[in-house]
């Protein structure tokens, strides 16, 4: 008995690092979305993830390092989602690939509650701390500039006239952020699904021939 118990601790404590880390990560959002930032301790988190204190401390050091690398996952997975999308050739058509961006903005792990409540805590804490401000900014800029592109191909394609499409993808930023937020606190006012019909009612104004407005939602 004591010889299998030996085994099993002896399993735990020989995980690879990134599964450890991993496991941190993913009990800190579960953190987070339960108690908000400030209600996060590293007791919380070891406890959520099984795991020891010792052990949390030596991958993390410290709570708010722990905290930098749970946002730094979070927004690292939407950009390599969202970048995919926006630079993979396999796209036949810019109306294929804008199809393909709003499916992902508004699909159950884009939406997935969890993720969101990590990414609006962080960004509520963001202009008081440079570290949260410098990543969530990572993110805007990389993807507004992808869309810029995105939305640049589209109207010359479409030769549509007076549309920017800088102030094109600065909305449509702006706009999924709301969106997102409204999804999270007012899931029955607005669904995932009506969330992304406003999304795409946005873009197929101004991109009307390469964005279906589709049913109401």
């Amino acid at each position: 008995m004591g010889s299998g118990e030996d085994n099993t601790a002896g399993r735990r404590r020989a995980q690879p690092r990134e599964v450890r880390r991993d496991q941190l990560i993913k009990a800190t959002m579960k953190c987070i979305a339960e108690n908000g930032l400030s209600g996060v301790t590293m007791a919380k988190v070891t406890k959520t993830a099984g795991l020891s204190l010792g052990i949390a401390n030596l991958h993390f050091e410290s709570k708010e390092k722990l905290l930098l690398a749970t946002l730094d996952s979070v927004t690292r997975e939407y950009n390599d989602g969202q970048s995919g999308i926006l630079t993979d050739p396999g796209y036949a058509t810019i109306p294929d690939r804008i199809d393909a961006l709003l499916a992902f903005d508004f699909g159950t792990q884009t939406t997935d509650k969890s993720k969101l409540a990590v990414w609006y805590a962080f960004l509520g804490e963001a202009k008081s701390r440079p570290t949260y401000l410098a990543s969530c900014s990572r993110q805007d800029i990389k993807a507004e500039r992808l869309l810029t592109s995105l939305f640049e191909q589209a109207l010359v394609d479409g030769g549509y006239r007076n549309v920017d499409p800088n102030l094109l993808a600065a909305g449509y930023i702006s706009l999924v952020d709301g969106l997102w937020l409204n999804v999270l606190l007012a899931p029955r006012r607005l669904s995932r699904k009506k969330a992304m019909a406003a999304a795409r009612q946005y873009l197929a104004n101004a991109l009307p021939g390469h964005v279906n407005p589709g049913e109401k939602a």
